[in-house]
């Protein structure tokens, strides 16, 4: 993971102002957020092994994905870029549940945090300046 500076850390916007003009920028809503606060993500890479992660924090009102009404507000993070390298294939030690006796067939990643090359980062960066250019103005 390689933490970069930006313009936009510590800035408070509107969540759902934030959503809709980083999705035009190829960012998503990280799967693993909750009510108080979550990641947008962009992959940059082909194989989605490489990615610019925008953390963020809830600091009035609520995500909630069954309301289509928004009214948080957030505090952007630190953005960061990291690269997984994962395992192809089935896990040779995959084990039983014991309550439904299902297979855990997906291994683990070889490296959750593998070096990233310089030009995942020199690419960060550049996607960085163009969404502050856009969400600063």
């Amino acid at each position: 993971m390689i933490p970069l500076e930006s313009k936009l850390e510590a800035s408070e916007k509107e969540f759902t102002e934030v959503r809709s003009m980083l999705e035009e920028h190829q960012f998503s809503l990280g799967g693993s957020w909750d009510y108080d606060h979550g990641f947008f993500d962009r992959s940059l890479d082909e194989a989605h092994l490489v990615w610019l992660r925008m953390p963020f924090a809830v600091i009035n009102g609520a995500i909630d994905d069954e309301s289509q009404d928004l009214d948080a507000k957030i505090r952007l993070g630190k953005p960061f870029v990291l690269k997984h390298v994962y395992n192809e294939g089935l896990d040779k030690e995959a084990h039983a549940n014991t309550m439904g006796g299902l297979m855990n067939q997906f291994q683990e990643p070889l490296d959750p945090d593998d070096k990233v090359e310089d030009k995942w980062v020199k690419q960060a960066k550049d996607v960085l300046a163009e969404v502050e250019g856009r969400l600063l103005h």
